[in-house]
This record gives structure tokens, C-alpha cells and sequence, in this order.
């Protein structure tokens, strides 16, 4: 018996482990990435997912691009949009 949804579209979310894999790195690395606050990941109690939309968003970048994604770069401009938005109130 197949436990697929019928009509599922592509996940919203994969594991740390799915996401690791996809990016061909360990997982170790990938949480030591998500704990430094370095790769887009949501916390549900002691469980990390990672969003589809995440790694997407990466593809793509390194598709437009034609060289190499800096996730920290795209980590510390996250940090600097959410700290503006912090002191402002989230008004712009």
C-alpha cells in the first residue's frame, strides 16, 4: 500500500539529510551551516527543515550567475534585513 499522497505536488520542506544530500555535502555540514545561522532552515522543537524554496532560490542564483553562491553572503545580508527591520519596526 502506497502512503503518497494523491495529486502531492514537490515537498515544501526537505530534512537536513534530503538537503544535504541534494547539495552533495554532509550533514554535519549542513547543521553546523544552520546553527551559525548560515543556511535558511525552520526549527520545529529539535528538528530542523529546510525550505524548498531555499534551495531553489540557490539553484537558481547559481544558474544566473554562472559561478560560485556564497550562502554566507546571502546569510549576513538576511542578518542585516532582519536587524534593519528590528530597529525600524518592520515599517520601511
Amino acid at each position: 500500500m502506497s502512503t503518497a499522497m494523491p495529486n502531492a505536488g514537490p515537498p515544501a520542506f526537505y530534512t537536513v539529510r534530503e538537503a544535504a544530500r541534494m547539495l552533495r555535502v554532509g550533514a554535519a555540514t549542513l547543521y553546523r551551516a544552520i546553527r551559525e545561522d548560515a543556511f535558511p532552515a525552520v526549527r520545529l522543537r529539535t528538528r530542523y527543515v529546510i525550505p524548498a524554496v531555499a534551495i531553489e532560490r540557490l539553484l537558481a542564483e547559481a544558474a544566473e550567475s554562472g559561478g560560485c553562491v556564497d550562502v554566507a553572503q546571502m546569510a549576513a545580508e538576511r542578518r542585516a534585513a532582519r536587524e534593519f527591520e528590528q530597529r525600524n519596526g518592520g515599517a520601511q
